[in-house]
């Protein structure tokens, strides 16, 4: 198990309660236990807002819960939950030393209001906080009656800390396609902020969503299964729910968020998603920003995936307003200036940069990370004028799928393997000392005491990570 301080270090990355971060590590060793375990591991598929975080990008509302749809009907009994659930305990203790109490796993399984089965679970746990007093707790949403239109496919488990295993954390977990259709089939049948939130989230990802006809066709299916019509921008508008929705965004998304975006900046762009979705429009491809006479390493690309990186100032925090188009005040050269972040760029001289507008007068400015004296997310919002490119594609991108051929829903196994110790990501650590490049199947970005390319020792105990590797 990792230390407080470590869990402090991304508290202060992300600009989140540690408590947040906590629960997010936590969410992590649980994934792998349930993953190993030789009876739910290879039948249970990962879904929601966490697999969204911790399979596809980083730079993403925090979640609390772990959702999964289950292809065994017979899981969904209360004695075989608690007792799988205590030998994966037991497993993450051997694992890390986080304490998952027995006496506080409860299952309750019940008749949900689709007439089938369902199952909700929670769990305590003692991370590396030590909290004193009830023990934070960690919900489970079990479900059967769900259509898996798209096959599952395992993925790594984007898990940032220095105690991942070395080869990884992975997940069943549901296709980005699926997952989108999913979201907006939950919007137009419950309408909460975290859906809304999440389908226009989705849907600024230009690298994940070229194709528009696999998402709508699979939520045609899925609608079709909830003997619900599939749902057009009519849908939404004036509906009682409209008024709730818009009341409780603050109540149910702060908490999750460095910084909330106002409702109204997700609910005017709601209408382009579902032309978009409906191929009325196409999305409109931006160029991207301009580096000026930088001489810029197109070698490099930023991480997909968040890190700790140890800068003056949270990168994190930067990368997280472009995400979610919010301006950020930069105090740079002793000065402030409210801007919009669009881009980390390095030079060949080993200089990070961020490349952003000047968001009064729409001017172009280089800011080296290193020389950011401050940055304070704030509530200005921004329409993009370039392309988003502080959180690039890489591994986030959609992985290639076998499609069922009949879109019914999934029986069966799809003849998936746990991956072995040999498979999987290869991390490229790069100092941001002397920019030596390391590669590890282990993502800590801790550097040991090492030589520079040139022969001479490095005092860099820092890096970043540069590339991921399959």
């Amino acid at each position: 198990m990792i230390d407080k301080s470590e869990i402090m270090d991304f508290s202060r990355e992300f600009g989140l309660a540690a408590n947040v971060i906590e629960k997010d590590y936590v969410l992590g060793w649980v994934l792998a236990g349930i993953s190993n375990h030789t009876e739910v591991g290879p039948s249970w598929v990962f879904k929601g807002g966490t697999c969204l975080k911790k399979c596809y990008f980083e730079t993403y509302r925090f979640s609390e819960d772990l959702d999964f749809t289950l292809t065994e009907p017979s899981h969904l009994n209360q004695k075989f939950l608690v007792k799988c659930f205590e030998e994966i305990t037991e497993w993450v203790y051997d694992a890390t030393g986080i304490e998952i109490p027995k006496d506080l796993i409860r299952f309750d399984v019940y008749e949900n209001n689709r007439g089938g089965m369902s199952a909700q679970g929670r769990i305590g746990y003692r991370g590396p906080m030590q909290p004193r007093g009830d023990l934070p707790r960690i919900k489970l949403d079990l479900t059967f009656d769900e259509i898996l239109v798209l096959d599952p496919a395992i993925r790594d488990v984007h898990h940032p800390y220095s105690d991942c295993p070395g080869d990884g954390i992975q997940s069943k977990y549901y296709c980005f396609e699926e997952v989108f259709a999913e979201k907006i089939r939950a919007l137009a049948e419950r309408e909460r902020p975290r859906d809304l939130y999440d389908v226009v989230h989705l849907y600024r990802h230009d690298e994940l969503t070229s194709n528009q006809n696999i998402i709508l066709s699979t939520l045609e299916k899925k609608c079709e299964f909830k003997d619900m019509s599939v749902p057009t921008m009519e849908t939404f508008r004036n509906r009682p729910e409209r008024e709730e929705l818009e009341a409780e965004w603050d109540n149910m998304l702060a908490h999750q968020l460095l910084a909330l975006p106002s409702f109204e900046q997700f609910w005017v762009e709601l209408p382009e998603v579902m032309e978009w979705l409906h191929g009325i429009v196409e999305k409109v491809e931006k160029e991207a920003i301009s580096s000026g006479r930088e001489l810029i390493d197109e070698t490099w690309h930023p991480p997909s995936m968040a890190q700790a990186w140890h800068t003056e100032v949270p990168v994190e925090k930067i990368r997280f307003a472009a995400t979610n188009r919010l301006c950020v005040k930069l105090y740079y050269n002793n000065k402030y200036r409210l801007i919009e972040p669009y881009s980390l760029r390095k030079t060949r001289a080993g200089n990070i940069l961020l490349c952003a507008l000047r968001h009064d007068s729409g001017k172009n400015r280089n800011y080296r990370i290193d020389r950011i004296q401050g940055a304070e997310v704030t509530n200005e919002t921004f329409i993009p004028r370039y392309t988003i490119e502080l959180t690039p594609s890489g591994p986030i991108s959609a992985p290639r799928l076998t499609r069922t051929s009949s879109g019914l829903s999934y029986s069966g196994s799809t003849g998936l393997r746990h991956r072995k110790s040999s498979f999987g990501p290869t991390y490229v650590i790069e100092c941001l000392y002397c920019g030596k490049k390391f590669n590890r199947k282990k993502m800590n970005t801790r550097l040991n005491p090492h030589k520079d390319q040139n022969g001479y020792p490095c005092s860099g105990r820092n890096g970043y990570l540069a590339d991921t590797k399959y």
